[in-house]
């Protein structure tokens, strides 16, 4: 049986890109975020475990690397992004499973990594207007704060 969704389709583009992990605890809150904190309802979203942490520049993540560079000359090219939302998240088992951090590392590590994809992502796309963001975990809020880029 068809499903039809209540959400009406709006055709007009956001210009705008986020980059997440693809964690499903905290993909609602993303949403939540880009849409009522940043004003970007429908943005493009690029998914994959440890979202931008793949290019930041780690062996284990090169096909992950190529594939989100691939995607993103895509979204540019054909949507006409110009700004791109970077989110990395407390816990992430990207960290902890491919990386083997101890997860007292892992905000510090996130933070520059942030830094790294920030300058990776102007370097492969010429955006200018990148904007990266830590999620941590407050009793059962996910609050979003700025990471400096």
């Amino acid at each position: 049986m068809p499903f039809t969704s209540k959400i009406a389709y709006e055709a007009a583009r956001i210009h705008a890109a986020a980059i997440y992990c693809s964690d499903g605890r905290i993909g609602a809150q993303c949403d939540d975020f880009l849409t009522n904190g940043l004003s970007l309802p429908r943005v493009d979203r690029v998914c994959l475990p440890g979202g931008p942490a793949c290019l930041a520049g780690y062996p284990e993540a090169t096909l992950a690397q190529q594939g989100v560079v691939d995607e993103l000359h895509f979204l540019v090219e054909a949507h006409g992004l110009d700004r791109v939302i970077l989110i990395a998240h407390q816990s992430c088992a990207f960290y902890g499973a491919r990386l083997h951090l101890a997860e007292s590392r892992f905000k510090l590590v996130q933070e520059a990594d942030l830094v790294r994809a920030a300058a990776f992502v102007h370097q492969v796309t010429k955006v200018d207007n990148i904007e990266a963001y830590f999620a941590r975990i407050d009793g059962t809020d996910l609050v979003f704060d700025p990471v400096r880029v």
